[in-house]
């Protein structure tokens, strides 16, 4: 005679799956919420089963997939901050200037400049070279700002003639050699060599270039038609 034993399991207990398998809701439901290396896999009853070496591949490729966008974010993140960081420095150099002087030279500006004191001419005022026939130094009490330049004179007088007259005082060729100019070239002059030549204002580098400029007629129209291309190559 042969036994039958049936054995009933508790109620509201379904069939359990295999060992090792898991339903298709609960695999979402764990790789929806990231299941990290350390966490047990579940049946559906709630209980833990082995994990297999497919459910730990598939983990590691999260991971690696996860751990692949955070680096993208802040590899974006620093390329923000540094466009920004440039950005800030450049603002500040520009905010940094003294009070009063105007602002940094700018590539193809036509105004010779001192390099170390931002003046123009060196300092020397433009209006003594016509009323004094000298070089006589400005007073930091008269300084003027024209066209972004820091022009200083020897005296209020001057200084409110050159205010009033501009194009009156201001030297010729952006203050540069007027025989480089007519060479076709940008060289800087020398404040004390100059020259008043139909009541416009030269500056020369040297005693040589002041001669040849006086004696040679031809050099001052050259120089009049090449200025307006030299001056695109100032840079200062």
């Amino acid at each position: 005679m042969v036994h039958l034993i049936v054995s009933r399991q508790a109620p509201g207990m379904g069939i359990r799956p295999p060992a090792g398998m898991a339903s298709t809701a609960d695999r979402a439901n764990q790789r929806d919420h990231g299941n990290l290396l350390d966490t047990p896999y579940v049946y559906p009853s709630g209980e833990p089963r082995r994990r297999t070496r497919r459910d730990t591949t598939r983990t590691k490729d999260w991971l690696a997939m996860k751990a692949a966008a955070r680096h993208a974010g802040s590899l974006f993140a620093g390329i923000v901050t540094g466009c920004a960081l440039l950005v800030s420095a450049a603002t500040s150099r520009a905010s940094t200037l003294p009070p009063g002087l105007p602002d940094l030279p700018n590539l193809g500006e036509a105004m010779q400049r001192d390099n170390r004191t931002g003046f123009a001419l060196s300092g020397f005022d433009p209006v003594a070279y016509f009323l004094n026939d000298a070089a006589v130094p400005g007073l930091p009490a008269y300084e003027l700002v024209h066209e972004g330049t820091v022009w200083r004179f020897a005296s209020a007088a001057n200084r409110d003639a050159f205010r009033e007259a501009p194009q009156v005082y201001t030297p010729r060729f952006g203050g540069f050699d007027a025989s480089g100019v007519a060479d076709g070239r940008v060289v800087d002059a020398d404040p004390r060599r100059f020259a008043v030549i139909g009541s416009r204002l030269y500056f020369f580098r040297s005693d040589e270039n002041r001669r040849r400029f006086l004696t040679e007629a031809a050099l001052q129209k050259k120089a009049q038609e090449r200025w307006p291309s030299v001056a695109t190559l100032v840079a200062r």
